[in-house]
């Protein structure tokens, strides 16, 4: 007789769930740990992922992250602070940090080290170990509508330099860097939150634009990357990055040499769970070669339970190798237990966000046809052009300059239009009549991207040729006025230096 075969393992399998904890990062809604995290993290989930709603201020962090730790002490947390555009300990108010496109203007890489160790010092003083950060995609196409001023600019050599400096001065803090999206979300047309961007260039292109800043990021100690959602044809013409050995294993593992974590972009993202469905997609991955899942705030204990018992399904059919699952935990494990090596080898900084605003200061650029337009001597109506907010972004974080230029000059009037408010020339009049005898001040945020606003500026700047314009976004040439100020960037800080290049002087107490 035949010898009776070993059992399979099930889905309760103990061994296999305890794997699936290891390499599952699910995020959670509310500004405390609810029971269902605080229950897996005392049974082995080894890694959580923090939002903005889930951050109030700086001592509500750290009691969320204590009581993260008070069930698993080991556990990794991470966060998307970028600083700029993208930042969750301050969604409520705006950075305090300009982002990657002004740091690159700027173009002094100790500065940009500097920035990314008190952002570091940030996130250490609330209980924070992995940063996604710095953002490394070279911003080849000036009509992307996710990366934009998150990237350091459309130069390879420039964008390289830069994110081998945030890596170094976030690592610098104690805080592991994760340089994203590889292999290149640059030269993008589409968001991949909302569908599957497709990459047309070739593989010698890619190596010479897109993938420098990748290779800086490695030869600067970046321990962790994260992969994009994108279908590039040159290397897999089937499947997206995340789920592509092609891309995973050949290219990023063997030609660029890198052995440590492999991180996706968040698996709800629709540019593969449309193609997948969430389980498919998280096994797909982990198969190809990723070796911790990013899930959103948006999933519960029911979803990350059918996740969990998904993965260790896809073992039990043969889908996934175990020795790959078991791979990617104890690739997780070990780069949870570097950070922490890495914490307690250097002193916490303290942050310094007078160095972030000192930073958005020098990013400033002025193009002025009338020189004695600046600084208004009167006080402006400013006109703000909302903009819709991204996926990564969110809708809540404030941007623009209208508080500050309030502060520093009372009396000025602000429209605020919708985002994707249509042309009127008749609110244009009323606006026009508004601004009679005032100076007239119009914000705009990736003006080239958006038909509508190019149309306001045309028939505003044609009736009011001394208008001023400010550009918080990507710079573009267009219809500018008889002043352009260019911020590189709608953070805070960045909105407040532009307030002050109008009002001519800086907000007292700064």
């Amino acid at each position: 007789m035949p010898p009776t075969p070993a059992p399979r393992p099930t889905r309760a399998d103990g061994e296999l769930l305890a794997l699936a904890d290891r390499v599952l990062q699910p995020g959670f809604r509310g500004t405390t740990a609810p029971d269902w995290i605080r229950r897996r993290l005392s049974d082995g989930l080894g890694s959580v992922l923090l939002f903005g709603p889930n951050i109030r201020d700086r001592a509500q962090t750290a009691a969320l992250t204590a009581a993260l730790r008070a069930e698993n002490p080991d556990v990794l947390i991470a966060v998307d602070e970028e600083g700029g555009d993208i930042t969750r300990l301050e969604a409520a108010t705006g950075s305090s940090y300009p982002g990657n496109l002004a740091l690159g203007t700027v173009d002094d890489p100790e500065l940009t080290a500097a920035v990314a160790t008190s952002i570091g010092g940030e996130l250490r003083a609330v209980g924070i170990g992995l940063d996604y950060a710095p953002d490394a995609d070279v911003n080849s196409n000036p009509d992307n509508p996710v990366i934009g001023v998150r990237s350091f600019g459309a130069d390879p050599k420039v964008v390289a330099r830069h994110t081998a400096a945030w890596v170094r001065g976030l690592h610098d803090a104690g805080v592991a860097a994760c340089a994203k999206h590889f292999p290149g979300h640059g030269d993008t047309d589409t968001d991949s939150h909302l569908d599957l961007p497709t990459v047309a260039m070739d593989a010698d292109r890619i190596a010479e634009l897109a993938l420098p800043p990748f290779r800086a990021a490695l030869a600067a100690g970046a321990r962790a990357v994260m992969t994009a959602h994108l279908l590039i044809p040159a290397y897999d013409p089937d499947r997206p990055a995340t789920v592509s050995p092609r891309v995973i294993i050949e290219l990023l593992r063997q030609e660029l040499g890198f052995d440590g974590l492999v991180v996706s972009d968040a698996i709800e993202m629709q540019a593969v769970r449309a193609r997948y469905g969430l389980a498919g997609a998280a096994v797909r991955a982990l198969s190809a070669g990723v070796d911790l899942i990013c899930l959103g705030d948006r999933s519960g204990d029911t979803e990350f339970a059918g996740l969990r018992a998904a993965v260790a399904d896809a073992v039990v059919r043969g889908e996934l190798p175990e020795e790959r699952l078991a791979e990617a935990a104890a690739r997780t494990t070990g780069f949870a237990t570097w950070q922490r090596a890495l914490a307690g080898s250097v002193p916490a900084p303290s942050p310094d966000r007078a160095l972030g605003l000192t930073a958005a200061r020098r990013a400033l650029r002025i193009s002025a046809d009338d020189p004695a337009a600046l600084p208004l001597q009167t006080p402006a109506v400013l006109v703000e052009f909302g903009v819709p907010g991204t996926v990564v972004q969110g809708d809540a974080v404030p941007w623009g300059l209208g508080p500050a230029l309030t502060a520093l000059m009372p009396g000025t009037v602000r429209t605020t239009l919708p985002a994707l408010a249509p042309f009127d020339p008749a609110q244009a009049d009323r606006i026009l009549a508004e601004a009679t005898g005032r100076p007239l001040v119009l914000a705009v945020r990736d003006a080239h991207r958006r038909p509508a606003v190019r149309d306001w500026l045309r028939l505003l700047l044609a009736r009011r040729p001394d208008a001023i314009t400010v550009e918080l976004g990507v710079p573009h040439p267009g219809p500018a006025g008889a002043v352009r100020i260019d911020t590189h960037g709608a953070a805070r800080v960045c909105g407040q230096t532009a307030a002050e290049a109008l009002a001519g002087r800086t907000l007292p107490g700064v």
